[in-house]
C-alpha cells in the first residue's frame, strides 16, 4: 500500500468514528448533579406543630387575599408532623382542588421548600429527576410555615393558576413571621 492510500484509510475511520485528535483532548464540562454543593439546601428544622388557632388566622389572611382577586380556592394547613390542622373550602371552589391545596402543603413541609422549587425544576426540563421524588406536587401554591427559623407546618392552596395559588399562600404565611 502506498502512504496516499494509508492516510485515507486512517482519515476514513477518523470520520466514520467521529473521533479527531481535538475531540479527543478536551474535557468534558461537569455534569450538573455531580457538583457537591457545600452545604446542605433546604436545611430548616421542624418545630412544634402549629396551633389550631394560628392555623385559621393563617387560613384566614389566605382566604381574605383571594377574596379580593374573586379567586376561589381550598387552603389547607398541615402541622410540622405533616397531619391536617385547619382547612377551609371557599364557595365555587373546584372540587379536585381539596385533595391539590393538602396535597401542596405536605409536599412544602416534607422537602422544606416551597413547591415552586419543583415546578421550575419541570421548567428546566430536570423532570425525569423530579418524578423519581415520592410525594411531590411541581405546582406553586405549597409554602413551609417558619417561626424562630423552625418550620412549625406548610399552607397549601390550589383552585387558581400556580401563580394565583402562590399569591394567596404568602398572604397566609406572612402571618407565621
Amino acid at each position: 500500500m502506498t502512504q496516499k492510500t494509508i492516510l485515507a484509510i486512517v482519515i476514513l475511520c477518523t470520520v466514520l468514528l467521529g473521533v479527531s485528535p481535538v475531540r479527543a483532548q478536551q474535557a468534558a464540562p461537569p455534569y450538573p448533579l455531580d457538583i457537591v454543593p457545600e452545604k446542605m439546601p433546604a436545611d430548616i428544622p421542624y418545630g412544634m406543630p402549629i396551633s389550631l388557632e394560628r392555623a385559621e388566622a393563617a387560613i384566614a389572611a389566605a382566604v381574605t387575599e383571594a377574596k379580593k382577586h374573586d379567586w376561589k380556592l381550598n387552603v389547607a394547613i398541615v402541622d410540622s408532623g405533616g397531619n391536617l390542622v385547619a382547612f377551609q373550602r371557599m364557595d365555587g371552589a373546584q372540587l379536585a382542588s381539596i385533595q391539590i391545596s393538602q396535597h401542596k402543603a405536605h409536599t412544602a413541609l416534607s422537602f422544606r421548600r416551597e413547591t415552586k422549587a419543583f415546578e421550575k425544576g419541570i421548567q428546566l426540563n430536570n423532570f425525569n429527576y423530579i418524578l423519581t421524588l415520592d410525594g411531590v406536587i411541581a405546582s406553586r401554591g405549597g409554602i413551609p410555615l417558619v417561626e424562630g427559623g423552625k418550620i412549625i407546618g406548610a399552607i397549601g392552596c390550589s383552585g387558581g393558576q400556580g401563580s394565583q395559588d402562590e399569591v394567596a399562600c404568602k398572604a397566609g404565611a406572612a402571618i407565621i413571621k
